[in-house]
Order: C-alpha cells, then structure tokens, then sequence
C-alpha cells in the first residue's frame, strides 16, 4: 500500500494521482436460485469495480478464496464475473463474494449465496374419497412436495383444468399451506379436486393426484357453528415490508370474518380482501406491530383468534464513511451508525481484512492508514456496506486552486478574509496589509484556520490584504483586496397586526443601501423562509421601488400567525427587523378527550381546552359514533342542555347500553365553529335489562303434535348485554297457567313445541320477550294461534292403474274423507331400482287421479298415493304395478305413390313392419295441415294409401305415421304447392 506524494515539496499532484482512485463498485452479486432442471448449464455472478488503475478480481465461497486454476475446476473468470459451468449441488452451494484489487486497496463485495431450486412431482399415490355431510365444512389436504425455496403459490381445479375454483365467502385456498377450506359443503361441490402448486423462482407447477368430494344429503341440513380452521401465526414483519395474515372458518351460515387491533385501531394501511379471509398490511411501521384479532361470527355461534405482529427492520446507515483527503499527522476519525431492529453489529474492513477495532479513530495520520475501508452493519435480517478510500498525504503549501479572493465589507460592518492554502501538515499563518504586517488586537483577529476577520470596519481598512503560510515542506503566499461600503439600514419597519381569519393584511419594510449593490427583501414566518411562489394563493410582493420590501398577506389564515421578520439583504451584509401576525378564528380542536365515568345510558367526558384564536370559546359540542351508526358522527345529547364555552367536562345521556362508543368535541366561538378533537379511546356502556319485545309474534301450522311459534328478532342495538336470548310463553285458550322456554339464539325467529298432548288445531295464547344477563325485558302483544292439524291417518285405495301409451299412464283412487287434506302425492318408480330414485307428483285435495307422463317405454313401475297436508304425509297406498305399453316403430312409412287425380291426390306408403319390441300396428294417421301451421285435417285409416283434396291455394303439408297402442310411430312428410307434390 502506497501513500499519496509522500516526498513531494508542493501540493501539484502527478497526473496518475490527480485521476487515479480505488475500485468503487458498480455491480455486485445478488442472491441466486439455479433450477435443478435448467437447461443452461452454468451460473454467473456478477462483479464490476470502477478503478484507475483497472481492478484485478478474485472470488470467495464461504469466505475461502477459490483457487480458479485448479485441476477440474468448474470456475471461470468473464472479466469481473464469476462463471460456475456445470454446477453441483454438492460442490457449489454456499455464500460468494468478490473482491476487487488495485494499487490504492482492495474492497470486498456483499455476500451472495447460490442455492439450487427444486419442485418434486405430487405423490403418485392413490388420493382417499372426503365424504362430508351438507352444511358441514370441509378440508382438503394439498400436502406440497418437498421443494426450494419454501415460496409457493397455491390453485385448486375442479374435475379438469383449467376449472380453477375462484375462492369466495365460502371457499378459502391457504397460500401458506394449500389447502381447501370449503365452509359449508353443498352438492354442488361434489367432483374430483386437485391442487396445483407453483414455484415462482423457477416457473414450475406440478399438479396433485384427484381428491374425490361426496357430499351426503342430510335433510333437514343441521346448522354448526362457526369453527375456525386456518389461524394466522405470531408473525414478524420487516418495515417497509408487506405482510398477509390469514383466517377462515367452516360452519353454516357461512360464518363473517371480521379483523380488529387489539391495542388500538386497524392501521390506515391496511386492506381486508378474499372476502374478509385475509387482513392485507402495507408498507408495515413500526406502529403496526401489536396483537391482531380475527373473529368468526354466524348465527349459531362464534370463534376467535388472536396472533402478534412483531416489526423489526433491514439495517439502515444513519451516519457512513464517504472517500477523503487527509493531512499527514492529522487526526481523523471514521463514523459508521446504523438503526435497525434488532440492533446491527458493525464491523470493519481495510483493504477486504477484517480490523478489530469498533471505532476507526487515527491520531497522528501516516501514509500506511491510505487505503480502502469498508463498513459492515449486520442483523439477522441483513447486511448492509458502506466503502469509502483514506489517502493521506504531505505537500508544501499552493495558492494555486483556492488564491486569496476580492472582498467587500459593510462600513461598521464585520468582515472574514479566507485563507485555504492546499499544504500538508497544516501550515503557519501570517497577515500584512500593504506593507504593514499584522497581529491580532481588539479589532483584527487571525484564526487557526489562517482567516483574518476585522470588526467595526472603517474607509481606513481598504486595502491590499496578503496571507503567508508555511509547514515543512516549504511556504506559499496570496494577495487579495478589500473594499468597504456604506451599510444597510431599516427605514420603515413592520409593525404588530391583528386580523381576523380571512381578510388581507400588509407588513410594511423600506431600506437604505449602498447604491452599487443591489438589495433583496427576503420574509420569513417563525424562521422558516417564505417561498413567495409556492405560497402565491396567500403571499404577494408589492413592486413600489427597489428600497421596498413589502408583504402583502391574502385571505389570511390561522396558520399564517406568528413573528415576520424582513431581512434587507446586499451582497455584503444584511439587517432585519420583526412584528407579530395575530390571527383571530374559529377555535382549535380540543385535546385529551376521555371518559371518567359511565352507566348503562350516560357517561361522563372531560377535555382540554384548545387554543382560543384569540376569540373566547362561547360553546362546546359534543358528538358520538356507535357500532350501529355506519362510520357516521351525530351530535350528542348532554346535561346539561348547553356546554358552556368555560366547561372541560359534560354528561352524555339517551345512551344505549352495551354499546360501543366513541366521543369528539367542537368549540365553537364568535368567529365560527372549529376542527373535531380526535376522537376518545373506545368504550362499552354499561349492560341493562332488555326493554324492546320482538314484534310480529304469530304462528301456527307445523307437523303433527307441534305448536310453531314466529317472531320478528330484536335488532342487535336493543341487546342491551350479553346472553341474549327471548323468552316464549304459550298455553291454551281455556287454561291460567302459561309455559315458559328459553331460546338462546338472538338471531331466532321461531320456536316449535312438540308434545303427545298437543291437541290438533286447538287455540293457543304466545307472546315472548326478551333476556339477557341482566334480567328480563317486557312481553310483546299476546296473539293467537292455533295448534298443527294432524296429518292424514288414512292410505288412499288406487282404484286403477293403466299404460295409456309407451310414456303416459294414468293413476287413479278413492278420495280421502278427511276436512284439511290439502292434496295427494303420488309417487312412481321403475321396479328394478330403489325408491329413493322415485318421482313425484302433486296432485289438488279436489281430484283423485293425474297423469304420468315421460316414461319409459315398456317398463314396469311401482305407483304408491298417500295424503298429506301442513302436518305432514299420511300412509301410503298399498303398491300398484303397472307395465308401459311397447314403444311405436321408429321408422316413418316410407311414401311410393303420389297421384292427381282431378282435384284430390292419392298418396300411397308401404307396410310399417313392427318389430318383436315394438307394438303392433293399429292404421295409419295423416295430419293435412297448411305449411307454417301446427294444426290440420286429422285421418285415420287402416289402409296403405288416402285420397286428400288438392287445396285451392297456397302451400300444405301432409304428415304420415303408423298409430299403434304404444302411440304414434315417426313421420314421413310431403309438401303440397298447386298440383304439385314434393317429398320433403
């Protein structure tokens, strides 16, 4: 390692040191996945430096370096990069830096691992059958393959591809896991499922072997309970990062997910998506960390989840090493700080050799301390480099690149005469003026850093000025002028103003100044600069001479009160003066709103009071937000009435208990009305007995034996408290004593008893009300009901069953004498499968037969009648068997003959020879009709041939077919046009 100039008497560098520098990286290896079955068989990691002279490379693997000569080896340099042909998992996995070398040091890379990605095929075995019963949930396995990187992504596809199932309300696919959540199972859901995972870094997807779904009917379908199944775990985020949590629960209804803070709110970043499966977190602070809460909700009942989300952070430099020049026997420091979380170790690198040092602090700087450094901060989350370039150097000391300069002074004034030689060590300094040479007094300073500074400057001081510097290497020295003129002064300054918000405004500001130099105005409010064209909607320059500076202030708000200050500035000095903007308006938002007390239909709020504006506050107004009221605030009810522009406390009353609220407050004052507080911490009101009775209550009806009982629910804000439920009393029309049952489910809207002793159709009184842990609410209105009928005890006798054709037959039975049928189903099968295959139909309490029709041709069926009404189905009927007549040919008669013969035609066809399954032929049916119609002529006849008249205009058509027991067989047509005859 080299110094910079180490013999050299003046600072005028050699060519090769003015241009020549350490390597600075420009590309770096990155992390690299190589796919098992790629076809390119070698891998390549990037390096370059920018150096002068040109950076020789060498490699690491797992910080040993790689000897790239080596018999067999698979390394190849391609200028800076390294080329791995023919890679081996076995061989070339693990963590590879560069290292990039010239004369003036040598800087190592970041780290970069090369890992080998992999996706295996889906078991080949046999996936079992799921049978799930409707209305419960059901999960199916993906089990992923083994695989690398741990990334995937997750489809499902229902009997074929690409039938992707679409996740919905009721279908939830874990991209953590794969599987299928299906909430509630429908018989629609029924098929064969396979999951598809997919690598993203090396773009490869396998499928898994079919998983059949059989879905049960269960009737009537039971309701379960929402059951949460995919839980998000503890999870730590990065900031800046983004992050999925996800939560899915199986039961019927299909349950509400719902995603809550627990200490505090859902931050503003956040986005729940998949219809509320998945809570979507972006761009993660640290503030965003805490624990979050998932909740499934339906009507039978609830689950819940609760996780942490931790933040930490990637290291970030607060403070890094940038390249530098310093003086020989100089003192030097290097600072590296860096903020992340947990916190970074930091480390150090000269020349790409660790240094065991936490501080990089030189006193006494010697040409050996030249060279490349490099700062290392490192987490379990990252690394971060920071490279910088040390050049110590020695020279005598040169006017050359920074000469003293021309100055100009204010009279009175104070002015700083530089002098920045280039030397190495830090040179002596000297001043003269003329030829007079100059020591520090009461008024002429000369500084260490060799700047000579004159106070209460005079027309005596002009002058030629010249610094002298010398070290030991030599000596140099510069000659620069001073000027002096007349200072600047305030003529007109600002003065205190007072407005109200929205009027116009002017701060007044006039200066004298030396008339060779020109003279700026520059505002300011509160010390901060006023930028005139960006503010333009509120701040305008008047333009009334070069001496004036005044501000005009338009429509003027609060946050434009505060001190101006105009300073009247030259080139060579500058002088300010300052008044106060007070603004009167609206009041501030008030602060620290809270609730020190609270019942069930009140609580008590205290505030701070916001800042005035310069305007008493005359009144405060207080809103409130409830779970109920769709994000919308609405104004307060308090006692008293009025809150008092001097009050910090009110009562809010005509709450609703086991509520949850929050409250703001507005002030109010002569000048108008001002910005809400922020809103107070969430708070539940105290629980209370119910006092709303459901409404509607009414009933009847039901199977047998069963008193149903209906009623409107009672909205959830009418609750009052926990455990709520209704309270069903009922008795007959005639008794005292009422019966009493609790339902526990608020979302209830019927209740149905069921007793032996329940007479049919008899009057009752219901009425119900409300409970919860409180006690219980008032009855609703009694209403009247009746009892269920019951169903029909008799069985119908089927009088006759007959085939009316190949697919019709009729049925026909005794009527039932019983006052409340409210019909017949008859019910028929084929007798070689089961009954649960069976058709029915339905058939009025007014009639005692119907037709079957769409049978099947002969095929025997099984008909059973049984009466019913709303109770239910009475007994069926003993079995009636019945045997569909043979199916007609299905060959139309084939046409051989068409003759005129004066005004009628003869047609004439062959035989239709039936076969041994079909029925025997009865004649022949001709249907004449007019073309476009579906109505006509219709004959019958057992000969092979008709006379039909000719028609006297227009076009006709004549349909022929055989007519057997079994119905009419198929249809030859003819087309009739005039005289003339087609077959069509």
């Amino acid at each position: 390692q080299r110094g910079l100039l180490t013999l050299g008497l003046v600072c005028l560098l050699p060519a090769d040191e003015v241009t020549g520098y350490g390597p600075v990286f420009e590309e770096q290896p990155v992390d690299t996945i190589y796919p098992e079955e790629s076809p390119e068989a070698k891998i390549t990691m990037n390096c370059r430096a920018r150096a002068n002279p040109p950076a020789t490379y060498k490699w690491k693997l797992d910080h040993m370096e790689i000897d790239l000569n080596a018999e067999g080896s698979h390394y190849s340099l391609a200028g800076g990069n390294l080329v791995i042909s023919n890679p081996d998992k076995t061989v070339h996995v693990g963590k590879y830096s560069c290292l990039a070398t010239n004369t003036y040091g040598t800087v190592i890379s970041r780290e970069a691992s090369v890992q080998f990605g992999y996706l295996d095929l889906f078991s080949s075995e046999e996936r079992s059958s799921v049978y799930v019963k409707e209305g419960q949930g059901a999960v199916l396995l993906c089990a992923p393959p083994p695989h690398y990187p741990a990334e995937l992504s997750f489809r499902w596809i229902l009997n074929e591809f690409p039938t992707f199932i679409i996740p919905d309300k009721r279908r939830f696919v874990s991209q953590i896991t794969g599987n299928l959540y299906i909430s509630k199972v429908d018989s629609s859901d029924r098929g064969n499922y396979s999951c598809i995972a997919s690598s993203p870094s090396i773009s490869k997807s396998v499928f898994s072997n079919y998983i059949p779904l059989e879905p049960q009917t269960e009737r009537p379908i039971r309701k379960y309970p929402a059951d949460l199944r995919v839980k998000f775990p503890d999870t730590t985020a990065l900031v800046g990062q983004n992050v999925t949590l996800e939560c899915f629960a199986l039961g019927n209804p299909v349950p509400e997910v719902r995603w809550k803070k627990i200490d505090g709110h859902l931050p503003s970043n956040h986005e729940v998506r998949m219809t509320g499966t998945q809570l979507h977190l972006y761009n993660v602070q640290f503030e965003d960390g805490g624990t979050y809460k998932c909740e499934a909700v339906n009507s039978k009942g609830k689950d819940y989840h609760t996780a942490r989300v931790s933040v930490e952070a990637f290291p970030e430099w607060v403070e890094h090493i940038s390249s530098t020049e310093k003086d020989l026997r100089s003192d030097y420091t290097m600072s590296c700080k860096a903020s992340g979380k947990p916190k970074p170790h930091i480390r150090w690198l000269k020349n790409g050799e660790p240094v065991d040092r936490n501080e990089m602090r030189f006193s006494s700087l010697t040409f050996d301390d030249s060279g490349m450094y490099q700062c290392i901060a490192e987490n379990r989350h990252g690394v971060i480099y920071a490279n910088a370039e040390l050049r110590v150097f020695a020279c005598a000391p040169t006017f050359e690149r920074n000469p003293v300069k021309r100055v100009l002074a204010a009279k009175n004034g104070r002015v700083v005469i530089e002098c920045r030689p280039k030397a190495a060590p830090k040179p002596a300094f000297s001043w003269s003026k003329d030829t007079e040479l100059l020591s520090n007094s009461t008024r002429v300073f000369i500084w260490e850093d060799g700047s000579l500074e004159i106070l209460n400057v005079t027309r005596a001081d002009e002058g030629r000025y010249t610094c002298f510097a010398e070290n030991d290497r030599g000596k140099a020295n510069s000659t620069g002028d001073l000027l002096v003129m007349d200072s600047t002064k305030i003529t007109l300054a600002p003065s205190n103003t007072d407005v109200k918000v929205g009027e116009n405004t002017s701060m007044q500001c006039a200066a004298s100044h030396d008339q060779s130099l020109d003279i700026t105005f520059i505002w300011s409010l509160d010390g901060r600069v006023i930028d005139l064209h960006k503010d333009s909607q509120h701040y305008e320059r008047t333009t009334n001479g070069s001496s004036n500076g005044e501000l005009l202030i338009k429509n003027v708000q609060l946050k434009h009160a505060g001190q101006y200050t105009c300073t009247a500035q030259t080139p060579v000095d500058n002088i300010t003066a300052s008044a106060h903007l007070v603004v009167r308006g609206p009041p501030g938002a008030p602060g620290g709103v809270r609730i020190i007390e609270k019942t069930d239909k009140s609580v008590k709020l205290q505030w701070s009071r916001g800042a005035d504006n310069h305007s008493p506050i005359s009144k405060y107004t207080i809103q409130y937000k409830d779970q109920f009221s769709n994000d919308v605030w609405k104004n307060a009810t308090t006692f008293p009435v009025n809150v008092e522009g001097n009050a910090e406390m009110t009562t809010v009353v005509d709450l609703i208990p086991w509520t949850d609220y929050e409250f703001r407050v507005i002030a109010t004052n002569t000048l108008g009305t001002g910005d809400p507080s922020n809103p107070s911490p969430i708070i539940k009101t105290l629980e209370a007995v119910p006092v709303v009775a459901p409404s509607d209550v009414g009933g009847g009806g039901g199977a047998s034996r069963e008193l149903t009982i209906t009623w409107t629910p009672v909205k959830p804000k009418y609750y009052y408290g926990p455990n709520f439920g209704y309270i069903v009393a009922f008795k007959p029309q005639d008794e005292q004593e009422w019966k009493r049952v609790a339902v526990a489910d608020p979302q209830a809207r019927r209740y149905v008893h069921k007793a032996s002793d329940i007479p049919p159709l008899t009057e009752f009184q219901v009425k119900v009300k409300a409970f919860n842990v409180q006690g219980e609410g008032p009855y609703s209105l009694t209403a009247i009901i009746y009892s269920a009928q019951d169903a029909p005890a008799e069985a119908p006798a089927v009088v006759e069953a007959r085939a009316l054709s190949a697919k019709a037959a009729t049925v026909s039975w005794m009527p039932l004498s019983y006052s409340n049928l409210d019909g017949y189903q008859v019910k028929y099968w084929e007798s070689g499968q089961s009954e649960g295959q069976a058709e029915t139909i339905g058939v009025s309490s007014r009639e005692n037969h119907t037709k079957l029709e769409n049978l099947r041709p002969y095929t025997e069926y099984i008909i059973e009648v049984r009466g019913y009404n709303s109770a239910g189905y009475g007994p069926p009927s003993h079995h009636f068997r019945v045997l569909t007549k043979k199916p007609p040919p299905d060959r139309a008669p084939k046409i051989i003959a068409k003759k005129v013969k004066g005004q009628s035609i003869n047609i004439a066809w062959e035989q239709v020879e039936p076969m041994a399954n079909e029925s025997s032929i009865e004649g022949y049916r001709v249907l004449y009709r007019p073309e476009g119609q579906t109505t006509g002529t219709l004959y019958n006849t057992y000969k092979r041939n008709i006379d039909l008249p000719l028609p006297p205009n227009g076009n006709y058509v004549v349909e022929v077919r055989a007519h057997t027991e079994g119905g009419d067989g198929a249809t030859t047509t003819v087309q009739i046009t005039g005289n003339k005859v087609i077959l069509s």
